[in-house]
């Protein structure tokens, strides 16, 4: 993705420094001068690489650390200085406008032609309805030949209603007709499309204040190109002064441009970055934060992103609340892993998925998602081979009626050590969920318990029984790291798993052959 090969620079700076045996200001600053050169390669202001480094030099004097102070710790010092001020730099400080419920929130998109402001509308709208937002779209672009067709299409594969005219050329009043009638209808989002336009087209820049005059939008939001490189800043600082955005949506971060220059953007303007276009499907729209943006960039993972990219799949999959159901009762049948790759498949590229969990991203390095995506549909084949009674099942009767995997290959174009190996990983994850369910009924057990007596012993006790269980989960799978430790972190734990879906990444990158071999 954009600003991928900023993080593994930054990264191996920091971890070159971590590998020194004698950290002095010398290892110090030639981290710093790495950092800085990543930045600038990355299309990042200067007067901004210049102000980040003159900052971690100032939070970190060696002059100024006790004499006693270990290098672990003069380590630990610099890396959290390193992130917190990386998070600044993406960090205005402002708060977006946010949307309410109950009364209708207009929103203007601006920005350069050719950013991707029409399919970003309809990836907002569409995020916005699955969420329970009444929302809708108008095209206001009465200037690009196919605008509208275009709106029109997408509005129709989100499933969100439209509002356009071909006859009307003025903008200004197509927009004011359009959200006149959604306000009339209840709509509660209502996210009007204009025209793209450079700072140099003096014209078509009062047109858009004239559509800004027309509509009085509760939020506008300029649409930032992620591989617009150095021009981002005059451009973005060119259209704060005229239209005065309060929001920056960054697309085509899916590609390997720099991407820095959407950052120089953020700081020029002190405007919040909200969200990040990541692909081209309608459900590649991520939130954005600083924090978490940094932590994923340097290879820490983005736990809070997953799960919310989790749960926005698993509120449209007619098949979940089943899957739901049984995964509280500690089961998991062969149709619930079908279903649970079937969500993973609509996840978009498993190095996108990857990146968000700790670790996960460098293992993803040595694998293609080409192949990935081959191994998931190659299971999708054989799951769709099986009968009704065989994806109802526990797997055992595979055991007992081995005819059966040669019949699921042949009617699948696979293997039968293919079928064989999908049998091993679903017993894998059926053993997984029967201890989460157990442990969900210990904790249930545990609070009822605890309404008298004492609460400190029994918190106690119940801590210990959990921790047994946690030993006994990890044991099903060597090599893949503590599997409760993972599954609380989704809300397994808490009682939450069954709105994320019982993912387990663990065990989806073990299917996939991604974890084999490495440390």
């Amino acid at each position: 993705m954009v600003l991928s090969d900023l993080g593994r620079r930054i990264n191996a700076a920091v971890s070159n420094l971590n590998r020194e045996p004698n950290l002095d200001e010398k290892a110090f600053d030639a981290m710093i001068k790495e950092i800085c050169s990543a930045l600038l390669s990355a299309d990042v202001n200067v007067r901004l690489v210049k102000h980040l480094r003159k900052s971690i030099q100032n939070s970190v004097k060696f002059s100024e650390l006790p004499p006693n102070t270990s290098t672990n710790n003069k380590k630990r010092l610099i890396q959290q200085a390193v992130f917190d001020h990386l998070v600044q730099l993406v960090d205005p400080h402002a708060e977006p406008y946010k949307p309410k419920k109950g009364k209708s929130n207009v929103i203007m998109f601006v920005g350069l032609q050719g950013a991707g402001k029409t399919t970003t509308c309809t990836k907002l709208a569409r995020y916005y309805a699955t969420r329970g937002f009444k929302a809708c779209l108008v095209c206001a672009d009465t200037f690009r030949a196919g605008a509208y067709d275009q709106l029109k299409q997408n509005a129709t594969k989100a499933k969100i209603p439209y509002y356009g005219s071909l006859t009307q050329t003025d903008p200004a009043v197509v927009a004011a007709e359009g959200v006149a009638r959604f306000k009339k209808e209840k709509f509660e989002i209502i996210i009007v499309d204009t025209s793209g336009r450079h700072k140099q087209e003096a014209d078509l820049f009062a047109e858009m204040v004239q559509v800004q005059n027309a509509i009085k939008p509760d939020q506008t939001i300029m649409v930032l190109d992620g591989t617009i490189g150095q021009a981002a800043e005059a451009q973005s600082s060119a259209f704060k002064e005229a239209a005065d955005f309060g929001a920056i949506i960054i697309t085509k971060t899916d590609g390997g441009a720099a991407g820095g220059g959407a950052i120089s953007a953020v700081a020029a303007t002190h405007t919040p970055i909200i969200f990040l276009g990541t692909g081209e499907h309608m459900m590649d729209l991520e939130r954005f934060a600083p924090k978490p943006f940094i932590s994923k960039l340097l290879g820490y993972g983005d736990m809070s992103g997953l799960i919310e990219h989790v749960q926005s799949i698993t509120r449209e999959s007619a098949g979940m609340k089943e899957t739901q159901k049984h995964l509280a009762e500690g089961i998991f049948t062969i149709r619930d892993m079908k279903e649970q790759i079937t969500n993973i498949m609509k996840m978009g590229p498993l190095s996108k998925v990857a990146g968000m969990i700790p670790g996960l991203g460098n293992m993803m390095q040595g694998m293609s998602d080409e192949d990935g995506t081959d191994k998931l549909k190659r299971m999708i084949y054989i799951f769709d081979s099986m009968t009704t009674k065989e994806l109802e099942s526990d797997g055992k009767l595979f055991v007992s009626e081995p005819a059966r995997m040669v019949r699921i290959a042949c009617g699948s174009g696979t293997s039968v050590r293919e079928v064989e190996e999908l049998l091993t990983q679903h017993k894998v994850m059926a053993s997984i969920a029967k201890n989460m369910g157990a442990n969900k009924k210990n904790m249930q057990r545990a609070q009822s318990m605890m309404q008298g007596g004492n609460k400190a012993q029994q918190m106690a006790a119940m801590q210990k029984r959990m921790q047994s269980m946690g030993g006994a989960a990890r044991g099903q799978m060597p090599g893949m790291g503590d599997m409760g430790k993972m599954m609380q972190m989704l809300g397994g734990m808490n009682g939450g798993m069954p709105n994320m879906g019982g993912m387990d990444m663990n065990a989806m990158m073990q299917m996939l052959g991604g974890g084999r071999g490495r440390g």
